[in-house]
């Protein structure tokens, strides 16, 4: 186990820092992420997919229209813990992100179907996330999506996103570069509960993903650098999530 969570440390490490632009290239504008985590009963769950589907999805888009944000999506839990469904919005600063949501909730205006939902998922948990490696999030994303949340020594957070950057991130771009992988990120704290950093990644289908992850963990055995990455995000909780709506 202890070799399984190093690996994919490593393998989230890698694909958040992504290799540096040239310098002739204008840096790429910060992505920072509302996700909302929620905690939904299992037989009505349905109702709160359904309320995304049909109205929900509509409000979102609106939201990417008048360029309030410039990306969402909606995840369904397949594997992990106690969150059942996930939605996120991206924006270039933690203000836009806050006004996209205050803007968001009381504008969805059909309230049975903001009923059915709450009904479904009666409470959450917010974060704010900052992505400090990987390829862009604001682009699509795979359909099946592997997301680690860890708990991290504070003091040596920064320790941990550089060997993020300068060990792992360019397998992650060449699982990227040769469709194995359809996105990865690597995202700091900012606003939220204990997780201090997120590595993610998505495939085009499951049976990708398990494919990528399994030779990141095999190719990560034994290394080193995991046990440095342990020493200061030594707990985690694993999540396999499906990526039901997205936008744009």
């Amino acid at each position: 186990m202890k070799t399984i969570i190093a690996a994919l440390a490593a393998a989230f490490t890698l694909t958040c820092f992504a290799a540096s632009p040239p310098a002739d290239q204008p840096e790429a504008s910060p992505i920072f992420i509302y996700a909302t985590y929620f905690h939904c009963n299992s037989w009505p769950v349905v109702k709160a997919d359904e309320a995304v589907t049909k109205w929900h999805k509509l409000k979102l888009t609106e939201l990417i229209r008048d360029h309030k944000v410039s990306s969402w999506g909606y995840l369904a839990r397949n594997t992990g813990g106690e969150w059942a469904r996930a939605q996120y919005l991206t924006a270039p600063s933690v203000k836009a992100v806050l006004d996209a949501e205050a803007w968001y909730i009381p504008n969805v205006d059909r309230p049975k179907m903001e009923m059915d939902f709450l009904e479904a998922c009666p409470s959450s948990e917010n974060y704010i996330w900052h992505m400090v490696a990987g390829n862009d999030v604001r682009t699509r994303r795979g359909k099946a999506a592997f997301s680690t949340y860890y708990v991290c020594d504070q003091s040596r957070e920064t320790q941990a996103d550089a060997l993020v950057k300068r060990v792992f991130a360019p397998i992650y771009d060449k699982l990227v570069a040769d469709g194995k992988l359809t996105s990865w990120g690597w995202a700091e704290h900012i606003v939220g509960g204990k997780y201090r950093r997120l590595g993610t990644m998505t495939a085009p289908t499951m049976d990708a993903l398990i494919a990528a992850r399994e030779g990141i963990v095999a190719a990560a055995e034994h290394d080193p650098v995991n046990e440095a990455f342990n020493s200061i995000c030594g707990s985690h909780q694993d999540y396999i999530w499906d990526l039901v709506e997205q936008g744009p």
